[in-house]
Order: structure tokens, then C-alpha cells, then sequence
């Protein structure tokens, strides 16, 4: 399966890098996210994903988090990949990963618990939620989700019209999430996203 994510995954940086052009951010274009149920070896996973991109290690707790941040930690030095870890400020700074992504329930955490001069990005599922994110200076919200997803529990599709609306409201750069492919990816130009994130690079 990394195979198919290696080919799609750079048509979708390629893709993301055109949604970006109106609305450059920060960070790169695309953001990548680990998601252990569909890609187990999170390692051959993380060097199908193109270089200069984002890389999100996100654990859900498993008992392999520590060992799988250092060898996500070294493969990013070699690839040219930024590093973060989700939900787990403890782990990003014993690794020496860039920075912590934080998913919007666990927002309220990051005024005190983010580490000082690392990346701070946070999923959001509306506008409150991106807004939230952005008055903690975020360097990205991943809005989510903006085309129908197989993902359990995502919910309706925020649409890209009303999701474009949102991003161009919110005073941080927001990428698009959920269903995103390099077909649907087209569609976002022009329409306020700073890029876009993505778990599978296919529906």
C-alpha cells in the first residue's frame, strides 16, 4: 500500500503546491498523516512521503509510540520531512521533533502544555474551531472534513465552498482535510487554503 502512497502522494504535493500559491503558509503545502490501522510499518510509510512535506506521527497511544518517534525522527532528517507529534508534547521533545499537533478536543491543552518554540498545528471541524485554533497562533488548522471520507466517525462533509469560507475567515493558514485526493485537490485552488493534509492520497 506505501507503493500506491508513494505515486499518489506526489501528485498530491504537486496538487497541494497549486492550492497553496493564493495563500502561502509557514509550513509546506501538504501535511501527512500516520494512521497505524491503515499502514502498519510506519516507517516504510513515512519514506513514501514527499520530501520538503509535513509528517504527523499520530500514536493513539500504542506502546511502539516512543521507539517509532526516533525512527520517524531520523528518517525526516534524511528525507527532509517535518516532524510532529500528535497530542503528545512529552514524545515531541524527547524525540526532537518539530513541533505537536493537537486534535481539537485536546485544544485547551496546548496554552499549557505546547513546548515553547515548536510548531503548533490543531484540527478543527467548523468555524468556531478554526478560530479557536487561530488565537492560539497556530501555524496550521486542518479543517476537517471537506469531502466525504472512509475514516469512521469524520461526519457530514463540510463542502469546499463553505470550507474555502471558513479558511478565508480564520487569521491562520488552513489546509483542507478529509477525502483528499490529487483529483479533489484541483478544486481547492483559489479558494483560501494554505494546502492541503491528508491520511490516504486515495478515495
Amino acid at each position: 500500500m506505501t507503493g500506491g502512497w508513494y505515486d499518489a502522494g506526489r501528485a498530491l504535493a504537486r496538487a497541494a503546491a497549486r492550492v497553496a500559491r493564493g495563500s502561502p503558509g509557514p509550513l509546506p503545502p501538504l501535511i501527512v498523516l500516520t494512521d497505524p490501522r491503515r499502514y502498519p510499518d510506519i516507517e516504510a510509510f513515512a519514506e513514501s512521503i514527499p520530501s520538503r512535506s509535513v509528517l504527523v506521527h499520530r500514536h493513539f497511544g500504542r506502546p511502539e509510540a516512543a521507539r517509532e518517534a526516533h525512527a520517524l525522527r531520523r528518517i525526516a532528517d534524511r528525507t527532509g520531512l517535518i516532524l510532529l507529534i500528535a497530542a503528545d508534547p512529552t514524545l515531541a521533545l524527547q524525540c526532537g521533533a518539530d513541533g505537536v499537533h493537537w486534535p481539537e478536543r485536546l485544544i485547551g491543552q496546548a496554552r499549557t502544555r505546547h513546548p515553547s518554540g515548536l510548531i503548533l498545528t490543531a484540527s478543527a471541524h467548523s468555524r468556531r474551531g478554526a478560530k479557536r485554533a487561530a488565537r492560539l497562533d497556530a501555524d496550521a488548522v486542518l479543517l476537517s472534513p471537506v469531502f466525504p471520507t472512509r475514516s469512521p466517525g469524520a461526519g457530514r462533509p463540510i463542502g469546499i465552498w463553505r470550507a474555502g469560507a471558513i479558511a478565508r475567515s480564520v487569521a491562520a493558514p488552513v489546509y483542507a482535510l478529509g477525502g483528499i485526493t490529487p483529483e479533489r485537490a484541483a478544486r481547492l485552488s483559489g479558494l483560501g487554503f494554505s494546502g492541503v493534509a491528508a491520511v490516504s492520497a486515495a478515495y
